[in-house]
């Protein structure tokens, strides 16, 4: 039960943090606001996050939670590379309206020049267990090519992502990252069909 507590009172936190990060950008958001916000202490903050930099690292938890979401809703009967595209569209579509490309930027930047853990990297995630079981799955139907190793096809898809996601902020977001994604990624994930 005490396990269960803190990771609520840590998700609190994160969730209230990228809310006002997204509702008042990153620079003008301060941690009392988020205390405030997240109905928690100073003290709980700081037992989990050093200072507001290091909730920058915390946006791959929130994809997490919406993977977490999305597996909940995936149809079984749709095609792995199906359920791969829609998980896709369904993020990026959750980043273009609640994300700032700013804080995305950064996130993407921390991950560069961090010298500790590299959240977006982290195998043990939910984002890559799931897409391990669906290209396992995918492979063992038949969908999906089997002579490229399901860690190299999520090492490839992740790849992918990260590809689009850095390039939707270097542009500006001047154009829908949700869509251009949609045109782009059966492409990028043509060499996975069987």
């Amino acid at each position: 039960m005490a396990k269960k507590n803190a990771r609520n009172t840590r998700g609190k936190i994160v969730n209230a943090a990228w809310k006002l990060f997204y509702e008042q950008g990153y620079e003008d958001t301060t941690v009392e606001e988020i205390i405030e916000l997240s109905h928690t202490s100073k003290g709980s903050f700081y037992h989990y996050f050093d200072g507001k930099d290091a909730l920058l690292g915390t946006l791959s938890t929130l994809f997490d939670e919406k993977y977490e979401e999305l597996a909940e809703t995936l149809d079984p009967a749709m095609s792995a590379m199906d359920q791969l595209l829609f998980l896709n569209s369904e993020l990026f579509g959750m980043i273009e309206n609640s994300i700032s490309m700013d804080l995305l930027a950064r996130l993407l930047s921390t991950q560069l020049t961090t010298n500790g853990s590299k959240h977006l990297l982290d195998h043990n995630r939910i984002y890559y267990k799931l897409l391990r079981k669906i290209i396992a799955r995918g492979q063992d139907e038949g969908q999906l090519n089997s002579s490229t190793s399901v860690s190299e096809m999520v090492k490839l898809y992740a790849l992918a992502e990260r590809a689009l996601m850095y390039d939707w902020c270097l542009c500006g977001g001047e154009y829908s990252l949700r869509q251009y994604s949609t045109s782009i990624m059966p492409g990028f994930l043509s060499s996975f069909r069987a």
